[in-house]
């Protein structure tokens, strides 16, 4: 039996995650998270944080972390609609 769920006008709307994976990942990697901001932590945690336009694009991100083989160790939706700005923080060599 199927259920009939209503679509919220949220969905629509890009919504901002903070991914958390445990280890650290380098800067080359900024490209390849499609604009996340990478944040490396003391713990050993990278997070990845942005806006994600729509949960097949989530679905995407997770996909890449899965395929890189780091355990994934949490995805936090932060708010709609707030864009962030690519870039690396702690230990970029640039």
């Amino acid at each position: 039996m199927s259920e009939i769920h209503d679509r919220p006008e949220y969905h629509d709307e890009p919504r901002s995650y903070e991914i958390r994976l445990k280890g650290h990942l380098n800067h080359q990697w900024t490209g390849w998270f499609e604009g996340l901001t990478i944040t490396l932590e003391e713990n050993g945690d990278t997070l990845l944080t942005g806006s994600v336009i729509d949960q097949a694009a989530l679905h995407g991100l997770l996909k890449k972390v899965r395929d890189l083989g780091i355990p994934l160790v949490s995805v936090s939706p932060l708010g709609l609609g707030s864009p962030s700005t690519p870039s690396f923080k702690k230990g970029d060599p640039s």
